[in-house]
C-alpha cells in the first residue's frame, strides 16, 4: 500500500487550505460559533461549485466518483479550518447512508441534489438509551397499510435545523441479535409529528438537536433497502463517516501542534523563547510524533475502505477512529500547557480546537468502543 499522496490529492489539500483561509478563517469561525444556525449558505454555495459535496459520488448522480482518499484528504483540511456547518453531516452520514441503502429511486432524487449543494441531509442514530451500538435501537414502527407510523426519540442529532431529510434507524422486528431487525427511513424535513429541539453543545461549530417523532406518517416510498436488514449498509456507511471524523481529528491536531509551537518560539522566558527548554521541546516533539502516526493510519483506513475486504476495513476504521480522536484530544491539551495562562483565555483560538476534538472523540462511539469493537472482530 502507497500511502503518499498523489498529485490532485495535493492539490486538492492546497486548494482547500487557501479556501478556508480566505472564506473562513479564523474569526469567521468565532462568528458562526456563536450563530444559532452555525451556518453560511455563500460558504456553502462555493463549496459546491468546487464538487466538494459530491467527491465520493458516483458520476452518475452528478458527482465526481473519486475514491474516499480524496474526501479523507479534504476533510482534514475542513478540521485544521475548523469549519462550521453541515458538510459532515450531509455528505459523510447522509450521503453514504443513501449510497449504501438508497433504493435507485432515492439515490436519482437525493444524490444529485447533494452533490449540487441543494439538499442537505442527516442521520437520526442515538436514542435515551443506548449509544454508537445499533444493537440499542429501539424507536417503534407501526405498519398501517401501505404506511410506516414512526415513533420515539433521537438523541444528539448533527444538524438537524438545517436538514431537508433525515435518515432515521428504527427497530421493526425483535430478534435475538439486535443487530438483526433494523430498517432505515428516509423522512423529508420538515414532516408532520417531527419536532427539532436544539442541545446544548460545548463545540458551537456542530450543532446537535433532539428530534422527537410522533406518529409520522412515511409511504413505502420512504424504506430504504430491505425491511429488518439495514443494519450492515448503515454499518458501512457509519464506517467511513468514523474514517471522515479521524480526519479531521488529525486536522485538529495538526492546527493545535502549529499553535504551540509557533508560541514556543515567540515567548520569552528568563531571556529565551520557551522552546528552548527541554521540557517544551520534548512536548511538542511529542506532538509531532502523534499527529504523524494519527495520519498514517487514517490514509491506511481511508485506502482499506475502498481496497480491503470488509472485515480489514471494519477494523481500520475502528482503529483510526479511536486513535486520531484520542491524539487530537491529548495535542490540544498539550497545546493549551504549551500556552500556559494564554491558552485558558476566551480571546486565544485554542479552546475551540479543543472543544471540536472532545466533541469528534465521543461521537460515532468514542475510543472505548472503538477498541472494543477490533478486539471482537478480531476474535472473530
Amino acid at each position: 500500500m502507497d500511502v503518499r499522496f498523489n498529485e490532485d490529492q495535493i492539490e486538492i489539500a492546497r486548494q482547500a487550505r487557501k479556501f478556508f483561509e480566505k472564506e473562513c478563517p479564523i474569526a469567521r469561525v468565532r462568528e458562526l460559533f456563536e450563530d444559532e444556525e452555525g451556518f453560511s449558505r455563500e460558504i456553502w454555495q462555493k463549496m459546491a461549485e468546487l464538487g466538494w459535496m459530491g467527491m465520493h459520488i458516483p458520476e452518475a448522480y452528478g458527482g465526481l466518483g473519486m475514491d474516499f482518499t480524496y474526501q479523507t484528504v479534504l476533510l482534514e483540511e475542513m478540521g485544521r479550518a475548523l469549519l462550521p456547518g453541515p458538510f459532515f453531516s450531509t455528505v459523510a452520514l447522509a450521503a453514504e447512508s443513501i449510497l449504501e441503502a438508497g433504493t435507485d429511486e432515492q439515490k436519482e432524487h437525493y444524490l444529485p441534489g447533494i452533490a449540487g449543494g441543494e439538499l442537505r441531509g442527516t442521520v437520526a442514530l442515538i436514542e435515551p438509551d443506548g449509544g454508537a451500538d445499533l444493537g440499542y435501537i429501539k424507536m417503534a414502527v407501526r405498519v398501517d397499510g401501505s404506511n410506516y407510523v414512526l415513533n420515539g426519540t433521537k438523541l444528539c442529532v448533527p444538524d438537524a435545523h438545517l436538514a431537508n431529510f433525515v435518515i432515521c434507524t428504527a427497530r421493526t422486528l425483535d430478534a435475538d441479535v439486535p443487530i438483526q431487525g433494523v430498517t432505515l427511513f428516509l423522512v423529508p424535513l420538515p414532516a408532520d409529528g417531527v419536532v427539532i429541539t436544539p442541545l446544548p453543545v460545548m463545540d458551537g461549530t456542530r450543532k446537535l438537536s433532539v428530534m422527537t417523532f410522533t406518529d409520522v406518517r412515511v409511504g413505502s416510498d420512504s424504506l430504504m433497502g430491505k425491511l429488518h436488514d439495514g443494519w450492515l449498509p448503515l454499518s458501512r456507511a457509519l464506517q467511513r463517516a468514523q474514517v471522515g471524523l479521524a480526519a479531521e481529528s488529525v486536522g485538529v491536531g495538526q492546527r493545535a501542534m502549529e499553535i504551540a509551537a509557533d508560541y514556543a518560539k515567540i515567548r520569552v522566558q528568563f531571556d529565551q523563547p520557551i522552546g528552548g527548554y527541554q521540557a517544551i521541546k520534548h512536548r511538542c516533539a511529542r506532538m509531532f510524533e502523534q499527529v504523524e502516526s494519527a495520519r498514517s493510519l487514517l490514509y491506511w483506513a481511508a485506502w482499506a475502505q475502498d481496497h480491503e475486504e470488509p472485515h480489514e476495513a471494519a477494523i481500520a476504521a475502528s482503529a483510526a477512529k479511536a486513535y486520531c480522536s484520542e491524539v487530537a484530544e491529548d495535542v490540544c491539551a498539550g497545546a493549551v500547557q504549551v500556552l500556559g495562562g494564554t491558552g485558558f483565555s476566551w480571546e486565544h483560538d485554542i479552546h475551540l480546537y479543543l472543544k471540536r476534538a472532545k466533541a469528534n472523540e465521543v461521537a460515532l462511539g468514542d475510543p472505548v468502543y472503538h477498541r472494543e469493537h477490533v478486539a471482537l472482530l478480531i476474535a472473530g
